[in-house]
């Protein structure tokens, strides 16, 4: 699919979806590996927003882009 003003909205969806996916499937894979002794940490701290009454933070890691470049991906094929 190209992008268009039309369809603005469906990537901004899956590039949403593809980070929060990413996101878990790169803990959930990090908490597994550690169940089989072998740790590893590859993320960076927090990234996001506080307004004292709104918070909004998401931990970056290498199963974010992984999930970005997926959603731009399916975008592209779909």
């Amino acid at each position: 699919m190209k992008y268009g003003k039309r369809n603005r909205s469906t990537l901004y969806r899956l590039l949403l979806l593809g980070a929060f996916s990413g996101t878990l499937a790169w803990d959930l894979l990090e908490r597994a590996l550690s169940y089989a002794s072998v740790q590893i940490a590859m993320g960076v701290g927090p990234v996001g927003m506080d307004l004292h009454v709104l918070s909004f933070f998401i931990y970056l890691n290498p199963g974010t882009l992984l999930g970005i470049a997926g959603a731009i991906y399916l975008f592209r094929s779909l």
